[in-house]
């Protein structure tokens, strides 16, 4: 016989953004808790809305399947006398396991006879285990918690409610001191309190209620309710499976409705616009065929379709108080020059030991300037650089960007170009915020890739100077992103600048500035680290392995399209069997000459033609590599190395390196050591792990 299981979690709403993983939590470790007891069912279902987490496990057995264990004892020389008469040790073994002498069989394990017998688990009735299932609902993690009268249990919001049944029996536990029931609670407004007969009727009598426990189901009713307005007004919905999935988690009954705000609003930067629908209020923006924004937008209710022109009316009220204030800073804000709030910024604080935000912008320009020269560019990019980069912040005192906070970068776009600035500066401005996730859009100009990087590069110097370094899952400045996004510029745009020589610049802006941090050889050095774990897991991204990781950070990072091409090149050739005569050829080298410091070479010392050969090939591969490596040819690098293997092992075959005489000695081991100078410029091969073929 099998019945099913429900258990459900009634909550006060929880935030749209912890439902989905919650939901996840509570279905793995329900099927990890049935299997680990070892109980068996068919299948288990999850359900969700902002007021419960449920399960619903499917024909789960009455009772644990039962267990034959075997247990091993002592040796049997321990386990038996002379006499062949069983001891204490076997006697107490036995009936530890609640077995006699008489169940006792013998096997060999790795050439010594032990005793062992079977020992019979018989499983429990499953209703004895089920009230442990409280477990499993105080296990489940949120982002943030609380806690609420006088419960220590910390949760993301009050447990209001359990409903817990096996079959048609209530299962007895208690969490936070809310007993387990068969009751469930309906739509808060619409539903009421419903009694539970069984598990299978808990889906079908909510709805009854006005609750879709089902996230799916809703989230279906949501996307038909919008394909039905799509059809019914001629417009487009764009979209936006993030906004779908919140909105989702927001409702237990959702109705689709259709409202409208004056079109005299459209004058405004539509990023506001759609910022104050999605951001704000959660209404999906709708766009013409010919994707421009038109003045609807369509709402989800938590409900059914009563007095539904009567919410619409309601959602366009405050739809247009919002719209109202952004029409009111937007012509407010340009009643100023850029000027006007570049001198705000002076006396807005960044960071209290980094000085004040305009701090920041002059240092932000400093970095730009030299990046230009560095990057050899023409005298009008390089002129809308620096001029992107002394207005990149200039929009953050203004009273839009104080409103609408993630339109910084955008809303000076805007203004920058109102205000009659080049659009390549402009558009700087917008893009130095890029990427704004770690694998998001990199900015699509030079200018823009500059200041960005500059941005960034100033914040993660500066921050870990002033000691704030990111620990755990602890980065309140975001540097790990902001050192990915430098690092994914670098290599997108694929620039000739080592890494070390940015963070030389951002260190020495510091260096020359009023700031309370100063340059520390401890803070450098952390910085440096820093940037090569942030490289080592771009890399590992791209399943780079470790080993190849380690050889080619080497000698630092470099310059990281080149240092990327590299670990490319070697990750492949790390399975090539036709590349292993390199290989070893190679790693001996390096392996003999981390024994000496020797460099200087005497060719009038030379005894073996393959000792000569050796070394006049060095001098032609030398000459070869350096010209590959300086113009970032990674796989033409690495063949003018290769070149040397030949001449390697003929040398290692004809040659006792450590030979007797002390000069002949030492000059075949700073012949060495000048190849594995060569080599490790490259990369230290010594660290992979080689692949082996047989």
């Amino acid at each position: 016989m099998t019945k099913d299981v429900l258990v459900e979690i009634g909550l006060e709403e929880l935030p749209a953004r912890f439902v989905d993983d919650a939901e996840n939590q509570l279905l793995t470790k329900t099927g990890n808790w049935f299997n680990d007891l070892r109980i068996s069912y068919t299948s288990i279902v999850s359900f969700s809305t902002p007021r419960r987490l449920a399960v619903l496990i499917k024909d789960v057995a009455e009772e644990q399947t039962s267990l034959e264990e075997e247990v091993k004892g002592p040796a049997l020389k321990i386990a038996q006398d002379e006499d062949g008469n069983w001891t204490k040790a076997a006697v107490g073994f036995t009936k530890g396991q609640g077995q006699a002498v008489d169940d006792i069989y013998t096997k060999d394990v790795k050439g010594t006879t032990y005793i062992f017998v079977k020992k019979q688990i018989i499983g429990k009735p499953t209703h004895e285990l089920l009230p442990q299932f409280n477990e499993i609902i105080t296990s489940i993690q949120f982002k943030k918690n609380m806690r609420w009268g006088e419960q220590s249990l910390r949760y993301a919001r009050p447990v209001r409610w359990i409903a817990a049944l096996f079959g048609h029996d209530l299962i007895p536990f208690e969490v936070a001191g809310v007993k387990a029931d068969n009751r469930t609670y309906g739509h808060r407004f619409l539903g009421k309190m419903t009694t539970l007969s069984a598990p299978d009727e808990y889906e079908k009598a909510l709805e009854g209620q006005y609750v879709i426990v089902n996230p799916e189901k809703r989230r279906q009713m949501i996307i038909d309710g919008l394909r039905k307005a799509e059809a019914e007004h001629g417009f487009r919905i764009p979209e936006d499976d993030e906004l779908l999935n919140e909105v989702c988690n927001l409702v237990e009954y959702p109705t689709v409705f259709v409202g409208s705000f004056d079109e005299s609003y459209l004058s405004l930067p539509p990023e506001v616009l759609i910022t104050s629908m999605k951001e704000h209020q959660r209404y999906f923006p709708v766009q013409s065929k010919d994707s421009k924004l038109l003045p609807y937008f369509v709402g989800v209710r938590n409900g059914d379709g009563y007095a539904l022109n009567t919410v619409v009316k309601g959602n366009e009220k405050v739809l247009h108080a919002r719209l109202s204030d952004a029409q009111f800073f937007f012509e407010e804000d340009q009643k100023q020059p850029i000027n006007y709030y570049l001198e705000k910024l002076e006396r807005i604080v960044f960071q209290e030991k980094l000085g004040t935000i305009g701090d920041k912008v002059k240092r932000i320009t400093a970095i730009s300037d030299q990046l230009t020269k560095w990057l050899n560019l023409n005298e009008e990019t390089r002129s809308n650089t620096l001029r992107a980069a002394e207005i990149c912040k200039f929009d953050l005192p203004t009273n839009m960007v104080d409103e609408f906070t993630n339109l910084q970068g955008i809303i000076g776009e805007t203004y920058a170009l109102n205000a009659g600035e080049e659009q390549a500066a402009a558009r700087a401005v917008a893009e130095h915020y890029l990427p704004v996730q770690s694998d998001g859009v990199l900015p699509e100009t030079v200018e823009g890739a500059i200041v960005s990087i500059a941005d960034k590069i100033d914040t993660i110097v500066g921050c870990i100077f002033a000691g704030l370094i990111p620990s755990g899952s602890q980065d309140p400045y975001a540097l790990r992103r902001q050192a990915t996004g430098v690092l994914k510029i670098l290599k997108a745009y694929n620039w000739n600048i080592t890494v070390e020589s940015l963070l030389n610049l951002a260190e020495q802006q510091y260096k020359d500035s009023n700031t309370g941090v100063s340059e520390k050889e401890k803070s450098r050095t952390e910085i440096k680290r820093f940037f090569s774990h942030r490289i080592t897991y771009l890399l590992k991204e791209s399943a780079i392995q470790p080993d190849v990781i380690q050889a080619v950070l080497y000698n630092g990072i470099g310059i990281i399209p080149y240092l990327a091409a590299k670990a490319e090149n070697l990750s492949y050739e790390r399975n090539n069997p036709e590349f292993k005569p390199v290989q070893e050829a190679l790693v001996r080298v390096l392996n003999l000459a981390s024994k000496t410091d020797l460099l200087t070479i005497s060719r009038g010392i030379f005894e073996t033609d393959s000792e000569q050969k050796l070394y006049e090939t060095y001098l032609t591969v030398k000459d070869d590599y350096e010209s590959a490596n300086n113009n970032q040819e990674a796989a033409n690098a690495l063949r003018q190395l290769g070149k040397l293997s030949q001449p390697i092992h003929d040398f290692f075959d004809h040659n006792m390196v450590m030979t007797d005489v002390e000069a002949i000695r030492n000059n075949r081991l700073a012949l060495l050591n000048n190849i594995a100078a060569l080599i490790c410029t490259y990369a230290d091969l010594s660290a992979i792990e080689w692949k082996q073929h047989f």
